[in-house]
């Protein structure tokens, strides 16, 4: 259940109530794909850096270790050691991503593993069958995710597909939540709003999902190649149209800046792989903007990434110390790093809440984006 704080303008401010616990919204989730953050992440340091949601990907986990070797292990959060929330996306990314490897049918769809070439089918029963067996606590629904340049006949067509497929996808999730071995009974489902950049597509489609009353609304399909711009705008088309009182998940996105522009349009759900992959290459976040800790200024810097940070790297390292550790190849580096990128966007997210809670979110935004101008 979302319960709805406060608004201003059209950023909200909510809880969402799950059986994995309270998420306190607007909310960044930690991306481990295979059920682990890369980069040398435990559990016990998603703890520690304010992680409230952790993001898993289906189509990852059915290969390797495969969802029912993690069903007979009890489920993603027994297997990882994690009681609060997590997601697992559909494995729709994924399978468009392998345009070469796959064939789109109204059944589902036809690919080729990424790790062997072994053939693999999924469609939408088959995606929900294995997020019940991942057991996580919120499940996507398998959709299409067209390109952002792909012709208006084409995204129309997949989107009726995926509506289509959305249908199937709520039908399964409620059988599969009624079976007695099903570990987690009260799997929540989001839909995902698709329509590349056309605006006209994204708002009908938007109004045909709301229409299913599920528990929160996903805009799939941004930040693929499209300009910011043009994904600001669709947001702003989109949002409206999406029940207010459910959560707004913008699917992939982003960085700290996108973030803040999203939260004002009223999206409260992120997610990224960029602060894990940023940090496993030496980019860090500040509230002064990114820096690279590879550059030889830093090689006798003995101050911390950010004198402002408190994650357990900023409390103890200094940037000579990081980069000398990149340069001798060792895994601390990578480590230190992601911990401090993950900290930095869970305080974003606490921050924006805040000022949200406080009434001064404008006040805010425009602080922090002159803030991470100064080292772009």
């Amino acid at each position: 259940m979302y319960k709805l704080l406060k608004t201003e303008g059209r950023a909200k401010r909510g809880e969402f109530h799950t059986p994995h616990g309270v998420i306190q919204t607007p909310v960044f989730m930690n991306v481990g794909t295979l059920a682990a953050i890369k980069g040398a992440l435990s559990t016990e340091d998603l703890e520690r850096i304010k992680c409230q949601v952790e993001l898993s990907n289906t189509y990852h986990l059915h290969l390797r270790p495969g969802d029912e070797v993690v069903k007979k292990l009890g489920g993603l959060h027994k297997f990882m050691v994690w009681d609060k929330p997590i997601l697992t996306d559909s494995g729709g990314f994924q399978v468009f991503s392998l345009a070469s490897l796959r064939k789109i049918k109204e059944e589902g769809v036809y690919f080729s593993s990424h790790i062997d070439g072994r053939k693999i089918f999924m469609g939408p029963e088959e995606s929900m069958r294995i997020q019940s067996n991942l057991a996580s606590t919120i499940a996507m629904a398998f959709d299409e995710c067209p390109s952002a340049v792909a012709e208006r006949k084409y995204v129309e067509d997949s989107v009726a597909r995926t509506t289509r497929w959305l249908h199937r996808c709520k039908a399964e999730m409620a059988r599969l939540n009624s079976l007695d071995d099903t570990i987690n009974k009260k799997q929540m489902l989001f839909g995902i709003n698709q329509g590349a950049i056309f605006a006209d597509i994204r708002r009908d489609h938007a109004k045909a999902i709301a229409d299913l009353d599920l528990d929160g609304y996903a805009i799939g399909g941004l930040a693929v190649g499209e300009t910011h711009a043009e994904m600001y705008h669709i947001i702003e088309e989109t949002v409206p149209y999406l029940p207010q009182n459910k959560p707004t998940y913008l699917m992939g996105v982003g960085t700290p800046e996108n973030i803040l522009e999203a939260v004002d349009r009223g999206v409260d759900f992120f997610d990224c792989v960029l602060p894990a992959r940023n940090g496993r290459h030496g980019h860090v976040y500040t509230n002064k903007g990114k820096l690279n800790l590879m550059n030889a200024k830093y090689e006798l810097d003995d101050t911390p990434i950010s004198d402002e940070c408190n994650c357990p790297t900023c409390r103890r390292y200094s940037k000579a110390y990081i980069r000398h550790l990149f340069k001798a190849k060792e895994m601390l580096a990578m480590r230190l790093c992601v911990i401090h990128n993950l900290y930095f966007y869970n305080t974003l997210m606490e921050e924006i809440r805040n000022a949200l809670d406080e009434g001064n979110f404008a006040q805010y935004k425009k602080a922090k984006l002159e803030g991470f101008k100064e080292n772009s």
